[in-house]
């Protein structure tokens, strides 16, 4: 097998690894990306046709690519966003190797630097970056299988649209940001649709007279370290339901009810033609009224402390959730199911890397994205610095660290 040998690899060619490779050629540093599939930043192609940010165009801050158009308190489209990655990726001549699928990332035997695998090459590197991210499989329980085959199962990264789903109700599994932005969507479709609620927390849209996120900012919380958490797990928390879309608005489970659709509890197991499911729905929706209540306590103390004058407000008490019927179980056949959108989470496996450099969370032992072992780095991932080093807003700033520290190494092949 042909054996090519470069200063530095980066795996992935989404927007931590293009970041990377964007700072590392400003330092004249000798690299290439390979991703896997046939374009960069895939994981945005992935988003349903509706797709918005969530987060306000002023967030887009790929490096030397921020946001400069008249709408910056506006929420860039799906084919937009993907416009901006396939323009980034060619104006800056990224050297992105497409459809190239890494194996494996091991030590070199006897000598500094790594023997990096693919199915067609292998490369001998000083310095290797995993830029793969955080969301790599949707989470989608083995008992799915006990469900009917007459129903259509898909995770939510194949979503695209209402209408390409089979006839019928629509069982969405997961109130995070994407599940309750589709469930949405399917109810002003026209669908019957239920949701399988989670423990995500709810943000407004807007508060006091700004978007939540110019709140957000001014209080640094997306500038949390993982010391600031209650626990190691708190990392892997899901962000707070929100939408950009249709110029941005609040998404609320206790509005979903009064709009029609069905809120469940956790599914516990598939059995034929039933689902069972946990008595959790008012503990989690209790979780997501105190998560609200919280950091908007958080905003209010920060405008107190500062002398910010900004009007004050005061949050509707929605309480229709809590007057659903907590049930047991779910019969699918009655509740004329046709699909269910698998949209609760993602996990995630660097066993690619053949070393021992995750913790019992699996996920990397680092500082900063910085490893034990000499010129191994991750990069695009919430907390390797702070909550926001896995957002758009902030992945260019530790591919700015994880350059320089790159290029301040001393030694070449």
């Amino acid at each position: 097998m042909t054996i090519e040998k470069i200063e530095t690899i980066i795996v992935g060619g989404g927007q931590a690894g293009l970041a990377t490779s964007y700072w590392l050629k400003q330092h004249g540093h000798e690299h290439v990306v390979l991703e896997r599939t046939s374009q960069p930043g895939y994981a945005w192609r992935q988003r349903w046709d509706s797709f918005t940010l969530v987060t306000p165009n002023w967030m887009f801050r790929l490096p030397g690519a921020e946001y400069s158009g008249d709408s910056p308190g506006g929420f860039m489209p799906r084919d937009a966003i993907v416009a901006t990655f396939e323009d980034y990726a060619a104006s800056n001549a990224l050297p992105v190797r497409y459809g190239v699928d890494v194996t494996s990332v091991e030590s070199l035997a006897g000598r500094p630097g790594y023997l990096v695998r693919t199915q067609a090459t292998e490369f001998e590197a000083q310095n290797v970056v995993i830029a793969t991210g955080l969301f790599q499989r949707a989470k989608i329980p083995a008992f799915a299988g006990g469900l009917p085959s007459y129903v259509e199962q898909l995770a939510s990264e194949r979503y695209r649209n209402p209408a390409g789903l089979p006839p019928g109700a629509v069982l969405v599994v997961g109130s995070g940001q994407s599940g309750c932005q589709i469930a949405e969507e399917l109810r002003k479709s026209g669908r019957r649709v239920f949701l399988s609620v989670g423990m995500c927390g709810r943000a407004p849209r807007r508060y006091r007279g700004k978007d939540i996120f110019d709140w957000l900012e001014l209080i640094r919380f997306l500038d949390r370290t993982p010391e600031m958490l209650p626990s190691s797990k708190a990392r892997f928390a899901p962000n707070p339901h929100v939408s950009g879309a249709g110029g941005g608005h609040d998404l609320n489970l206790h509005q979903f009810a009064r709009d029609g659709i069905t809120l469940l509890g956790h599914l516990r197991n598939a059995t034929d033609e039933h689902m069972g499911l946990a008595l959790d729905l008012h503990e989690s929706l209790a979780k997501s009224d105190q998560f609200e209540a919280q950091l908007l306590g958080m905003i209010d103390a920060a405008i107190a402390r500062s002398g910010i004058d900004a009007p004050s407000e005061e949050r509707p008490a929605l309480r229709y959730g809590y007057d659903q019927q907590q049930n047991v179980e779910l019969d699918i056949e009655a509740a004329g199911i046709g699909s269910v959108i698998w949209a609760a989470g993602y996990s995630f496996d660097f066993g690619l890397v053949k070393l021992p450099v995750t913790d019992g969370d699996g996920f990397p032992l680092q500082q900063r994205g910085v490893t034990g072992y000499s010129g191994l780095y991750f990069v695009g991932m919430p907390y390797l610095h702070t909550q926001k080093s896995g957002l758009l807003v902030g992945v260019g700033e530790d591919a700015a660290y994880i350059a320089q520290h790159i290029t301040a190494r001393p030694g070449a092949l």
